[in-house]
């Protein structure tokens, strides 16, 4: 057995085993959330009103949009693995069909990359948004719109992302610590 058919045997037993009807309506709103990583959006607009949390705030901006250039743009592109549901015909998607290709997979490489700086700056903020990441993460299984090693690269990179993203912020945008938090 090879990679991709034990990672079918995977989704396939989320499918047989784990799918009901509350996870049939809850999921596509889960996944929803990381459309464009428009929560972890909201969550940084939201926290930016507090001067302690301007800095995690522009942190996680810039983390979402190097995640997308990294993720979606560069690295997609470049592997174009196809996804799950391309291969597998599935009679009843819960969501429209992705059009873009599957390797990383951009809703968990936000999510992680959000949770992620949340968890530097404040860890009581970051434990609940990893929750909330790997809740994302799991729904694009269970919508078997990605592969668990999908699922995992987004994970890992999303981690990357954010560790250099913090890194990089605080020493070429936060020089001036004060400037930030006025």
């Amino acid at each position: 057995m090879n990679l991709q058919e034990f990672e079918l045997e995977v989704l396939d037993f989320i499918r047989n085993n784990v799918r009901n009807g509350f996870f049939d309506t809850v999921m596509p709103m889960v996944t929803a959330c990381g459309n464009l990583g428009i929560f972890w959006v909201a969550v940084a607009l939201v926290i930016s009103a507090k001067a302690k949390y301007r800095k995690c705030s522009i942190t996680m901006l810039i983390g979402l949009i190097a995640g997308v250039l990294i993720g979606n743009l560069i690295i997609k592109n470049a592997v174009q693995r196809d996804r799950p549901c391309w291969i597998v015909e599935v009679q009843d998607m819960l969501i429209a069909n992705p059009q873009d290709f599957s390797f990383p997979s951009g809703h968990t490489l936000s999510s992680f990359c959000a949770a992620s700086i949340l968890f530097h700056y404040d860890k009581r903020l970051g434990i609940p948004s990893f929750g909330v990441a790997i809740m994302i993460a799991f729904s694009r299984l269970y919508l078997y719109v990605h592969f668990p090693t999908d699922i995992i690269g987004g994970a890992i990179l999303g981690m990357i992302v954010a560790s250099l993203t913090i890194k990089t912020t605080e020493k070429y945008v936060f020089k001036n610590k004060t400037a930030v938090n006025k």
